[in-house]
């Protein structure tokens, strides 16, 4: 079993979850979150507007700001990984920054509470 989070825009939601729904995947949690990419800022200005120099703090300007993102995370068979991410890839990917990032991790052990099954059943 693989958890797969992806970061995407806020707009993209709704074309998201038809995408994963399309891919098989049966059940996803999607959280609000706020971040930003490496961008275009320096991380000596990020340091100097953290200690509290005025001049980074303004140079920082909008490019230091936090942005809305969901942050989107399902649990599937290994087998499944590559179809999920291509689907995900597939309809957040403008190729313009801030499209997101995917994240895949292994997950040993599931166990669905009501029924106690676990393993690729407790996800399935």
């Amino acid at each position: 079993m693989k958890e797969i989070m992806a970061v995407v825009r806020l707009n993209k939601m709704n074309q998201t979850k038809k995408a994963l729904t399309e891919a098989g995947v049966n059940g996803f949690y999607a959280h609000e979150a706020f971040g930003r990419g490496k961008g275009l800022v320096s991380s000596d200005l990020l340091e100097g507007a953290k200690e509290g120099f005025e001049e980074a703090v303004e140079l920082l300007g909008e490019k230091g700001r936090l942005y809305s993102k969901r942050v989107v995370t399902v649990v599937v068979p290994d087998d499944q990984v590559s179809d999920v991410v291509e689907a995900l890839i597939k309809v957040n990917q403008t190729g313009k920054p801030g499209d997101g990032k995917i994240f895949v991790t292994a997950v040993p052990e599931a166990h669905r509470v009501r029924t106690a099954e676990h393993g690729d059943k407790a996800i399935l």
